[in-house]
C-alpha cells in the first residue's frame, strides 16, 4: 500500500501486545511486526505461580494469544524466537537475529516501540547456580520449577524475598503440601507497606505454618551430600531445603535502549514523556522497562505492574496512528495501585505510603499528613460471614487530600482500595470519601460502607471533632492512658499502665480522670473509644484517641518497642 506506516515492537506481553492491538484498530493500512525472543508473546505471567500450585491447572489457560492468532484477527506478523541486537536511530533501522537459524537481519521502522520488559534478580551469590535455585518470569520457568517439584520430592522449599511473587509462590507451595519458609533480608513481609500492616500478614502466615526469617539476608547456598540446599543467611542461620525460589525483585531490561543512546532514569527505567515517547521522536518505550511519573508525588517511579502497562501500550499506538480524538492520550502517572493475596488472606495498597513520605520530607512536598486506622467488617455484621478489614487511610492535613491507602482482611479488600484508588485519581479528599455513594446490601457492605467510615473518621479529625494519637508516640508521652473496653477484655491483655473504665460506665467515674493532663483512650478498634473522646471533651478534657484500638496497638508492637 502506498505511504503504508511501517510499525515495528519489540517485546509482546502486556505492554508490546496491547499496543500492537490497539494500533491495528486504528489503522488498517500500517505494517506492524513484534519481535519476541522468546517463545511465548502474549501470557499470562501473573498466573505462573497459580499453575506450579495447580489452581489453574491447564498451561494453555495462560496463553493469551498466540502468533497464530494475530496474524488471523488482527493480521500482524508475530515473530518469536527474534532477538532485536541493535537500533540504529539514525537510518532507523534495527538489527535482528533469528535464534533459531541465526541468521542476522535488519527492518526499517517509521515507528518504533521498546517493550522489553523485566528481568528477575539474580544476585551473584556463591553456590547460586546449584539445581533446585529458580526464578519465575515466564512459561519455561514455570516448567522448571513443575518438573523439579515432581521428580525430586520436594518436602521444603525457602521462598526468597517475601513481596508480591514470594507470597504467591509460598501459597501455591503450601497448597501443594510443601512446607515453605519465606527469608526476607527486611524486616517485613511485603516490604512497600508500612510496617504495621505487615504485621497483621506475619501474624496470618504464621497462623497457616509459614515460617518466616525477616531481617537476615541469604550470602550464599551450598549442597548436602543428600543434594539439599543449604540456604545460608547473614546471620549464621541455615535452613536446609529441596526447593529454593527467588522472588527479589526485577530490573528493566534496558541494555538495547541504552546501547541506541536512549536516556535511562535514576532508578534504572527508559525515561518517556506523557505519551510514552523517548528522547527520540520516532521510538516509544512501554511497560516494565520505563520510568513514569507517581500520580501522587509527581516524582520518576517504576510501575511495573500489568495494568499501566497494557494503558502505556494504548497510549503509544494512539499517538503513533495519529489519533485526533478530543480526549488527547497522555498517560497520568502511576499510583502503585496493587493487590495479592496469600493462603486466604487479601493485601492491598494504593497510593503512598508513609515510610516513603517519610524519606521524602513530607512537608516539603505535601504539607503535614496525618494517618488513621480502622477495622470494620467488610459487610453488615449481623449478615452471616463478616470479616474485619484493617484500613489504614494517609492524607494531608492541610485540604483532606487522599495520599494512600493499604488494607488487608480476608474479604473486601480490593474493594474498598479500588474505590480510594479512584479518588486519588481524581484528587479526593476524605471529604469526598465521607460523601460516597456505594451499592449496600448486607452481604455486600454496609450503609456506612469501609470507605465512608474512614472518610468520617477522618473528618471529624480535621474538623476539630477529634484529635488522635499514635501508638508509636506512646512511649515518649506522658498522658493518662485510659481503656474503655469491658473488663474481661482488659483482663485478656492491656496496655501497661492503662486505667481501665469501661464505656458504660464512663459519666459514672468521671471524677476519677486527672484534668491536668492530657488523656489518651482507647478501645478494641476505636469506634468505643471515640465515643468517649466526644463525651470527655464535652466535658472539659484534654483527649486523644489512639487511633485503631489495641488491635493496631498489637500489629504495630511487633515493630516498636511499647509499653
Amino acid at each position: 500500500m502506498k505511504n503504508r506506516k511501517r510499525l515495528l515492537i519489540v517485546g509482546g506481553v502486556a505492554g508490546g501486545a496491547s499496543c500492537a492491538a490497539r494500533a491495528r484498530r486504528l489503522s488498517e493500512n500500517a505494517e506492524i511486526i513484534i519481535f519476541e525472543r522468546g517463545p511465548y508473546i502474549s501470557f499470562a505471567n501473573c498466573g505462573l505461580p497459580y499453575h506450579v500450585g495447580k489452581v489453574i491447572p491447564r498451561e494453555m489457560s495462560l496463553i493469551i494469544a498466540s502468533p497464530e492468532l494475530f496474524k488471523r484477527r488482527f493480521n500482524i506478523d508475530v515473530r518469536t524466537g527474534n532477538n532485536v541486537r541493535y537500533i540504529d536511530r539514525k537510518n532507523k533501522e534495527i538489527e535482528v537475529e533469528n535464534l533459531k537459524t541465526g541468521e542476522v537481519y535488519k527492518e526499517s521502522y517509521d515507528s518504533l516501540v521498546l517493550s522489553p520488559g523485566a528481568a528477575p534478580l539474580r544476585p551473584k551469590l556463591d553456590g547460586i547456580d546449584i539445581p533446585g535455585i529458580f526464578t519465575l518470569r515466564t512459561i519455561p520457568d514455570m516448567r522448571a520449577i513443575i518438573d523439579w517439584i515432581k521428580t525430586g520430592n520436594v518436602e521444603k522449599a525457602a521462598v526468597v524475598g517475601g513481596g508480591f511473587l514470594g507470597l504467591e509462590m509460598t501459597e501455591n507451595l503450601k497448597i501443594q503440601g510443601i512446607d515453605v519458609t519465606i527469608i526476607e533480608m527486611q524486616q517485613q513481609v511485603m516490604p512497600l507497606l508500612d510496617p504495621e500492616i505487615a504485621a497483621f500478614i506475619h501474624d496470618h502466615l504464621k497462623a497457616k505454618d509459614i515460617s518466616l526469617l525477616l531481617g537476615s539476608p541469604v550470602t550464599g547456598f551450598t549442597q548436602n551430600n543428600d543434594n539439599m540446599i543449604t540456604v545460608m543467611l547473614e546471620s549464621g542461620r541455615t535452613v536446609a531445603v529441596d526447593l529454593v525460589i527467588l522472588a527479589i525483585g526485577v530490573r528493566p531490561e534496558v541494555e538495547l535502549a541504552k546501547a541506541a543512546g536512549l536516556n535511562i532514569g535514576a532508578l534504572g527505567g527508559i525515561l518517556v514523556d506523557d505519551q510514552m515517547r523517548t528522547g527520540d521522536e520516532s521510538i516509544w518505550a512501554v511497560g516494565d522497562a520505563v520510568e513514569v511519573k507517581n500520580y501522587v508525588t509527581a516524582g520518576q517511579s517504576l510501575a511495573q505492574l500489568a495494568g499501566p502497562a497494557n494503558r502505556q501500550g494504548r497510549i503509544a499506538a494512539d499517538v503513533i496512528m495519529e489519533n485526533n480524538s478530543r480526549h488527547h492520550p497522555r498517560f497520568r502517572g502511576a499510583q502503585a495501585t496493587s493487590v495479592c493475596g496469600v493462603l486466604g488472606l487479601t493485601i492491598a495498597a494504593t497510593g503512598i505510603t508513609e515510610k516513603t513520605l517519610r524519606q521524602l520530607n513530607s512537608h516539603d512536598n505535601f504539607g503535614p499528613y496525618e494517618k488513621i486506622y480502622l477495622h470494620p467488617n467488610h459487610h453488615a455484621g449481623y449478615y452471616p460471614g463478616a470479616e474485619i478489614i484493617t484500613i489504614k487511610l494517609i492524607f494531608s492535613t492541610k485540604n483532606g487530600r487522599i495520599l494512600g491507602a493499604q488494607a488487608v482482611g480476608k474479604e473486601g479488600v480490593e474493594k474498598r482500595i479500588d474505590i480510594i484508588s479512584m479518588a486519588i485519581q481524581q484528587n479526593g479528599t476524605v471529604f469526598d470519601l465521607e460523601e460516597a455513594e456505594l451499592c449496600y446490601a448486607p452481604q455486600y457492605g454496609s450503609a456506612k460502607d469501609p470507605v465512608n467510615m474512614a472518610g468520617m473518621i477522618a473528618s471529624n479529625l480535621l474538623r476539630g471533632y477529634s484529635s488522635v494519637a499514635h501508638w508509636e508516640d506512646l512511649a515518649a508521652s506522658d498522658a493518662y492512658i485510659l481503656d474503655v473496653r469491658e473488663p474481661f477484655e482488659f483482663k485478656r491483655g492491656h496496655v501497661k499502665n492503662a486505667v481501665n473504665i469501661h464505656l458504660g460506665g464512663l459519666r459514672e467515674r468521671m471524677s476519677e480522670l486527672p484534668r491536668d493532663r492530657e488523656i489518651w483512650a482507647y478501645c478494641y478498634e476505636g469506634k468505643r473509644s471515640y465515643v468517649a473522646a466526644r463525651i470527655l471533651i464535652q466535658h472539659g478534657f484534654k483527649v486523644r484517641n489512639i487511633s485503631g484500638g489495641y488491635l493496631t496497638y498489637m500489629a504495630v508492637k511487633q515493630f516498636k518497642d511499647l509499653p
